[in-house]
């Protein structure tokens, strides 16, 4: 079946679902579930509401809220009338707010707790157009003059009057609307806004059948965890598990995801390469705290499985791997809740070591690559046919190939509308219907696609090497009291870092011991590097990259100009040199 808007399938799956549950989150300490037709009536009664305070065919709502219920409802009943959702990380300063309200025009913005919803009506009385606060939770702060602060529940009550003609307007929404306006996470200034339309997003499920083929489509429990503001979670967390029919439940927050999984024996979650990176530091610690047998049974399970993965095993690995290696991988399969099909890693790359970790023991990571811009999915490893170091193939309807200078260029019906209020921008993006990701790539014989780093990131030494830094980082951050590092060597004779490391590894330490732990720590590091790669010199911060300093994006990216601009002078005394 064909759908014109993703409202369609939303209505339809709702439908057929009727009374089994979709909708999970935790309250007073218990899951309470919403049903299909539940959630359904909710859609057209926050829809009809919305409508009755103004909001027609094309304005712009704004979303900022956790992952909860009140999110996805929220999103399907905009786009029900026309409207066009504008999400928002819950992490943006009241600057940012401001920013996004003002450049996306928005009419209203939808929040959840005091401390958000302050921040916003704040940043609204800068703004020319948003005149509408609802609050998802009970408010009792800031309300400036002009503002109409409203509650999620007032507003949907007000639309039961009207819920008769909520999907009045679903059969005049086209595939070519703009559903949504996600803006990127801004890691080199000013985010642009992505316009994403219904048969944009719609190309990304089609795009995703063939993995689903082979993982499975019913009965699927997902744990949404990457924030629904992310292009990510938008797609695969909400209308990707919307089309699946899907249970989703909400979790608690990172701290919690363990416990979660535990709790909920998901079949699908997504995380970001972070989620990984701890859970394999706590196995890790787990093992140390073993007796000598199990410590070196459970390092030849990891040894042979990836042995498995990348060449033959003899006879006598294969005994192994299906007698003692089964009991190991059912171990640590059970502590991530034992019945996941497949655990998706998305928002960033993925070091390959962690990766191949994680598959030795059994579990299905399947790295995908993609862009706000293309909806987002562009590539992705199929469960049958891993390459981890790889972000796999192109998915289905879309077109991948490499520009003249490795520039990855993609085609298809995911590429987005354009930058919004941007057409010089835009233009500079798409031309001739190919989307320039800005990202260098290599491209194998079987379309397996490898990405070596931003174009805009690359390092030109001063030999006129291109250093792509994600290959460095990712070797420093693999060793054990490296929390974070950012390589840096733009026009210079050799690459340096800026080191911040494990809190908890080292809070007990001296400066001195800190430095030789990361010093021999960094040796090990260069091991796997090329001899252009190697880190000569480095620094130790003890504070760490994060969203409240500026210095990590919402998604978790390094705000790479910004850490330069915090951290330049004593980069250069790395090379013996002061700024003028």
């Amino acid at each position: 079946m064909t759908f014109q808007s993703l409202n369609e399938i939303f209505f339809e799956r709702a439908k057929e679902n009727a009374d089994k549950p979709f909708l999970f989150s935790k309250i007073n300490k218990e899951w309470k579930s919403l049903s299909w037709e539940e959630t359904s009536e909710k859609v057209k009664g926050f829809s009809s509401g919305l409508k009755a305070h103004g909001i027609k065919s094309g304005d712009r709502v704004v979303i900022v809220s956790e992952n909860r219920p009140e999110w996805i409802i929220a999103d399907l009943a905009i786009t029900l009338l026309g409207g066009i959702t504008v999400p928002a990380y819950t992490t943006n300063t009241e600057d940012d707010h401001h920013y996004i309200l003002e450049h996306s025009g928005a009419k209203a913005v939808i929040t959840s707790s005091n401390i958000l919803a302050n921040r916003l009506a704040l940043a609204t009385t800068r703004t020319k157009n948003c005149k509408i606060l609802i609050t998802i939770d009970k408010y009792n702060g800031f309300e400036p003059e002009n503002l109409n602060v409203l509650n999620f529940n007032e507003v949907s009550n007000f639309g039961k009057n009207t819920i008769e003609n909520a999907t009045e307007y679903l059969d005049s929404i086209r595939p070519d609307d703009t559903s949504c306006i996600i803006y990127t996470s801004g890691t080199g200034g000013r985010p642009k806004g992505v316009m994403l339309t219904h048969k944009n997003i719609y190309s990304n499920l089609l795009g995703a059948s063939d993995l689903l083929e082979i993982i499975g489509k019913k009965n699927n429990k997902y744990l949404s965890l990457i924030p629904l503001s992310h292009s990510y979670e938008h797609t695969a967390g909400l209308y990707l598990q919307v089309d699946l029919g899907s249970e989703i439940y909400f979790c608690e927050g990172p701290e919690k995801f363990s416990s979660n999984l535990l709790e909920i024996e998901p079949t699908l979650t997504t995380a970001v390469p972070r989620i990984f990176e701890v859970i394999h530091d706590r196995i890790k610690i787990q093992m140390k705290s073993k007796n000598f047998l199990v410590k070196g049974i459970f390092n030849r399970s990891i040894k042979i499985g990836i042995k498995k993965i990348h060449s033959k095993m003899n006879i006598i690995e294969t005994i192994e791997y299906y007698s003692y290696g089964v009991l190991i991988r059912k171990k640590i399969n059970k502590q991530l809740g034992g019945k996941l099909r497949a655990f998706v890693s998305g928002g960033a790359a993925l070091n390959p070591d962690i990766g191949n970790f994680f598959l030795a023991l059994g579990i299905k990571i399947l790295q995908g690559y993609g862009q706000t811009e293309s909806s987002p999915l562009i590539s992705a490893n199929r469960p049958d046919k891993i390459r981890i170091e790889t972000v796999g193939p192109a998915v289905k309807g879309v077109e991948a190939r490499l520009g003249d200078d490795g520039e990855l260029l993609v085609r298809g019906d995911c590429v987005m509308k354009g930058y919004w209020k941007d057409e010089k921008t835009t233009g500079e993006t798409i031309i001739d219907g190919w989307l320039h990701t800005g990202d260098i790539a290599s491209i194998d014989e079987d379309g397996f696609i490898t990405i070596t780093g931003r174009k805009k990131e690359l390092i030109v030494n001063s030999g006129g090497d291109n250093i792509a830094p994600a290959r460095p980082e990712a070797s420093l951050t693999f060793q054990e009291t490296i929390f974070q590092a950012m390589v840096e060597g733009e026009r210079r004779p050799y690459l340096v870092a800026i080191i911040i490391p494990e809190v908890e590894k080292t809070s007990n330490l001296s400066d001195v011991q800190v430095h030789t732990i990361i010093s021999l720590e960094v040796k090990k590091a260069n091991e796997s590097l090329s001899s252009i790669e190697k880190i000569r010199k480095f620094i130790i911060v003890r504070d760490p990259f994060s969203t409240d300093n500026s210095l990590l994006t919402p998604t978790m990216k390094v705000r790479r100009h910004k850490v330069k601009e915090m951290y330049g002078e004593l980069l250069d005394d790395l090379y013996g040199e002061k700024r003028l």
